[in-house]
Order: C-alpha cells, then structure tokens, then sequence
C-alpha cells in the first residue's frame, strides 16, 4: 500500500453515544453539540476514523460536502420537532425523547416506493422479510449481519434500517431461504447483496451466506452483486483488514464458479477517490477480476455541480470504474433538506455529460428510483410552445413497461414523481391503472395470510 495511505490503524466507529468524544467537533458549542444529539435522536449516526481524520476538509465545515454527507444538521428537523427534542434531552426525559423521536420518524416515509408492501415477496404463504424482487431478473438480498455501514450518509434512502425500527427491517440470517427462492424463479439471474452493507461483515460470514449459492444448480444465476459504500469509507476492508485477502479470494471463487462479480460502489463526490487508500482499494478490487460499477443520488450541499459529476466520473474512469447510475434522491427522511428538482436534476446531469468523453457516458441519469420502476428524466422537450418532461422506464415492476417514453406537464419545483402531472391532461401515468391492481392483489393475499375477508369492491 502506499506509504501513508492509511493512519487511522484498526476500525473505530463513533456514534450519537461518541459526539463529545470526537475532537473534530469540539470546536462546536454545547447547545451545537446538543442539537446534533437531538437529530441523531431520528436519523442514524455513524461515522468512522478515516472519514474524519481524511475524507472531511475541518476548515470548511459545516459547509464541506462530506461533512454534510455524513454529519446530520439540524435543520433536516422541522424547527418544532427539533425545539422538542433539544427540551427533552436537556431535561434528560429519555421516554419521552424516545417516544417522540419514534413519531417523528414514521412521519418521514421510511420505506419509500412500496418496498413492503410490493416488493417483499411472499411465497409459500409466508412473507419473505430478508428479500426483495422489484424486477423480473434481480432479487436484492439483506443478509442479518450486514445491516449497519463503516459510516452512514445523511442521505441514506434506508435510513430506516439504522434506526431501532426493528418492524420495519429487512433482513435474513441464512441462505437457505434465498436458494430456494432461486430455485422457484428461474427468472432471476442477478442477485445483489445489500443492505446497510454487506462488506461490514466477516469474510466468513459472507462466505455462509455466498457459499451456498455457488454449490447450488441454479444455471439461470449468472451475476452476483454486491452494494457497499466500503471502498469510500473504509478502503481498509480491501487492504490491511484481517481479513481483506480473504474477501478478494471470495470475489475470485464466485467467478471459478461461472458467474460474474460486480461491486456496485457508491461514490458520492471526488474526494472519495481521491486518497491513497481508496485508489489501492479500488485497484485490488479490479484485481481480483470484479468489475466496479459506481452510483449515487444527486443531492444538495454535497454534489449538486456539474463540474463535481464530471471529476467524479473521470476519476471513476480513469480508474478503471464504470460509472452507472446517478440517482435522484428518494422521497423520504430529511427529502426537504437535499432534495434537488427535476429540472435542476437534468441540467446538472447534462452540463457534466457535456464536459466528458465517450467512455465517461455509460452513466444514466438523472433517475428515479420510484414504485413502478427506474424513472429516466431523458429530456425537456416542447410541442406547440408549452415545455415537457420527456420520461423514460428504464426498468419496471412490468418487464413490458421498459423502454416506455412517456411525457409530463414541466415543473420547475418538481422533485419526484408523484409531483409530476401526465402531458395534455390526461388522468394518469400509462403504468397507474396496473400498479394499483398489482397493490389490491397484494393486499388481497395479505388479508388471505391473516384470515380476513378483503373487502368487496363497490
């Protein structure tokens, strides 16, 4: 590794309990201090050694982007519920401080674009918690041990995993139930390891959960995938962690075995690439014969720049990545605070894909991951003087749906979706009338598994 790539020795995390603790933020005040305990009451906080002692420039913040990106602000609270946990946690009334915390947080949409109630699928009458199957040919996969991060993104649209919402997690403790799900949808050729993040876990452990599938008959499973955040924030796993060798050699069993290995790395801004250690990291990764795709959400304060998407995709290039998606941030959590509209969204997207070469533009974006699929906002165009979002399904919870062009009204304020109204007045979108017959039938069988008779339709 090179030398001075890595200072902060074994894996430290620190988190709402560490705040006077840390010494970077020392220079806060108490009340500062007070109020980032209050937030971190609702929205998880986890951050590491590496992140704060190379990732976060301390003479910027709070404005600097990575600060931003793993520091929650106050003002990600509404100033009522912020006022009343900062009460609560001076009077020390910690029921209360709870209770209300809890309030606040299945107020901010947890689990947004229908991932329980349509994406956990439910087979053999019973409800498959650890998995989700959105679309036709990937199952995403939550094993037990990976949902937790090296640190946590104020923006994280899973959020909700972090938090003691313990009814609302996705998560699995053993493979078993995957290949047998396998075994039933011969559909399926992709699986993704996700999470939280699968990478906190022991080699070993991801082995019992890997392991399983190679030794299967499942020849329709051709890509294996997994999610992580660890080359950004804790390049270590793949460099001088105990078990970092471990894991390459993983990556290299699954390819023996016929199938294709892509790390699905989030980055969300140049700096996280910009260290010694995360270049190592990313090398030894290609190394091994995975190949790195990258994605991230569009969000405010921390890459909200053209030129930011531009650096950050050469440097994915020229590192050997393949840059794959840039996401719009999901309607949920603190969406006020780093939400970006549609048509800021789009210039962005295109001011930097104008400043790149052909290799650069295998990224797609600015995309929507919503309930009926991977929304692309493709363009603005005008018909009889009156602008329109040009919108395309790049993926479907319908496979027919895919490739679908469709137009809506253009929205300056727009952000998501469900703000969108359909072009020339029409009454919904082409997917509507279909989704909210696959929902009642979901609803249907629900009512079934719990012996309730549903309702007659009017």
């Amino acid at each position: 590794m090179p030398d001075g790539a890595l200072k902060s020795g074994a894996y430290r995390a620190f988190t709402a309990r560490d705040i006077d603790a840390i010494p970077q933020l020392a220079a806060l005040s108490a009340d500062a201090r007070l109020r980032l305990r209050a937030v971190a009451q609702v929205l998880p906080f986890r951050v590491n050694a590496y992140v704060l002692e190379h990732l976060i420039d301390w003479s910027r913040a709070p404005d600097d982007p990575i600060y931003q990106l793993t520091i929650p602000q106050p003002e990600m609270l509404g100033d009522a519920d912020l006022s009343a946990l900062v009460d609560l946690g001076r009077r020390g009334s910690e029921a209360e401080l709870q209770a209300r915390a809890r309030a606040i947080q299945l107020a901010m949409n947890p689990h947004p674009a229908g991932q329980i109630d349509l994406n956990v699928p439910i087979e053999a009458g019973a409800v498959q918690r650890g998995l989700q199957h959105k679309y036709r040919q990937t199952v995403l996969f939550f094993p037990a041990q990976g949902q937790t991060c090296h640190a946590y993104c104020t923006y994280c649209f899973r959020w909700a995993q972090f938090v003691g919402l313990e009814d609302l997690k996705f998560a699995a403790r053993e493979a078993e139930t995957l290949v047998e799900y396998l075994k039933h949808h011969p559909e399926v050729t992709d699986v993704l390891f996700t999470g939280g993040d699968p990478l906190v876990m022991r080699t070993s452990v991801l082995r019992r959960y890997v392991e399983p599938l190679l030794r299967a008959d499942l020849p329709h499973l051709a890509h294996i995938r997994f999610g992580t955040k660890a080359l950004a924030y804790w390049p270590a796993r793949f460099l001088t962690d105990p078990d970092a060798d471990d894991l390459l050699r993983l990556f290299g069993e699954i390819q023996a075995a016929g199938k294709h290995v892509a790390v699905m790395a989030h980055y969300s801004h140049p700096r996280e690439l910009a260290t010694p250690a995360a270049v190592a990291a990313l090398q030894r990764v290609r190394d091994s014969g995975a190949v790195v795709r990258c994605q991230a959400p569009l969000v405010r304060r921390v890459n909200d720049d053209p030129a930011v998407w531009a650096d950050l995709w050469r440097a994915q290039v020229r590192l050997g990545a393949v840059p794959y998606y840039m996401f719009i941030e999901r309607d949920t959590g603190p969406k006020e605070y780093f939400k970006v509209p549609l048509a800021r969204a789009l210039q962005i997207y295109q001011g930097a894909y104008r400043q790149l070469s052909g290799l650069c533009r295998s990224v797609r974006g600015p995309s929507m991951s919503a309930t009926p699929g991977k929304i692309l906002v493709d363009g603005v165009t005008e018909i009889e003087g009156k602008p329109y979002f040009v919108l395309r399904m790049l993926q479907g919870r319908n496979p027919e749906w895919v490739g679908r062009i469709f137009l809506a009204e253009y929205d300056p304020d727009a952000a998501w979706i469900s703000e969108l109204r359909p072009a020339f007045g029409a009454p919904d979108f082409f997917y509507a009338e279909e989704l909210a017959e696959l929902s009642r039938q979901r609803a249907r069988v629900r009512l079934n598994m719990l012996g309730e008779t549903p309702p007659t339709a009017a």
